[in-house]
């Protein structure tokens, strides 16, 4: 009787499992259709934040008021970040002063992000700003790493890219928001 018993427990488990996971993948879908949508877009006005760069420099986006910015949320622990990185700073010499291009790591603190920008070599190829408080990810409902909003020079999010980029990719929508 007891292993009756235990088998009908495993099968209820896997099945609230099964039920679980097929609820995410609706939802992702949902989501992913969500993004492409062109009237989800060019709605939202960038999150405000008062972040700190591996100086001590308080940065803003009003301090970049009519420029197109590339804000990423990554973080140490995330393995797509660290390709996605260093594709973000070619970017930003290909695109050169047409775009901003902005990493916000997420609730690390500065030695251990700092260090992780150094070894990649990329540290003076960004802007790179902490966020110990994780408030910039929550602030654009993020779910996925690393994730990734494109900014046109009116300060509207015209992109909300959730997951890893290549190079490609990140051309095709920096080139979006470039004044034609």
């Amino acid at each position: 009787m007891n292993k009756v018993l235990g088998i009908i427990i495993v099968l209820i488990l896997i099945g609230v499992g099964w039920l679980i996971v097929s609820n995410r993948t609706a939802s992702n879908e949902s989501n992913r259709q969500a993004q492409s949508s062109p009237a989800s877009q060019t709605t939202e006005k960038t999150p405000d934040f008062a972040l700190q760069d591996f100086g001590g420099k308080t940065v803003r986006p009003a301090d970049f008021a009519g420029k197109s910015l590339v804000i990423n949320s990554w973080a140490v622990w995330c393995p797509f970040c660290r390709k996605e990185l260093v594709d973000f700073v070619a970017a930003q010499k290909e695109f050169g002063n047409k775009v901003v291009i902005i990493a916000v790591d997420r609730a690390e603190t500065r030695d251990v992000a700092k260090k992780y920008a150094d070894d990649l070599g990329v540290t003076d190829g960004l802007i790179f700003l902490l966020d110990p408080s994780d408030s910039f990810y929550q602030s654009i409902g993020g779910f996925s790493m690393p994730e990734t909003i494109f900014v046109d020079q009116k300060g509207l999010v015209v992109d909300h890219k959730r997951g890893p980029m290549d190079i490609n990719e990140m051309r095709t929508k920096i080139e979006k928001l470039l004044p034609k």
